[in-house]
């Protein structure tokens, strides 16, 4: 199994949490439309440091390849160019677990 974690923090700090719902929900849209994704959990950080991340997405694939047709499957890439505009920075690991 591969594991895809990336983690998000958004430009705008005052709207970190309507924007971590939001991008939570487009994410969590994907599970079903995304044969390849096995599971996925985002969640919304509650840790008030300055250095901590807004979102975090932990998403499970059987292989590269599956990770490959999450990245390209058309409904992840509107994600991927909305939060464009809204994220700052991510950090992202993928392993096989």
């Amino acid at each position: 199994m591969l594991r895809h974690i990336v983690m998000m923090k958004f430009k705008q700090q005052e709207n970190a949490e309507v924007l971590s719902e939001k991008v939570k929900m487009m994410l969590d849209n994907l599970v079903p439309v995304v044969d390849s994704l096995k599971r996925m959990e985002v969640g919304i950080n509650v840790n008030t440091k300055p250095s901590a991340f807004d979102l975090v997405l932990t998403a499970d694939f059987d292989d590269e390849a599956g990770l490959n047709e999450y990245r390209s499957h058309p409904d992840h890439v509107k994600i991927l160019d909305f939060m464009r505009d809204v994220v700052e920075k991510t950090a992202v690991v993928d392993y096989f677990a």
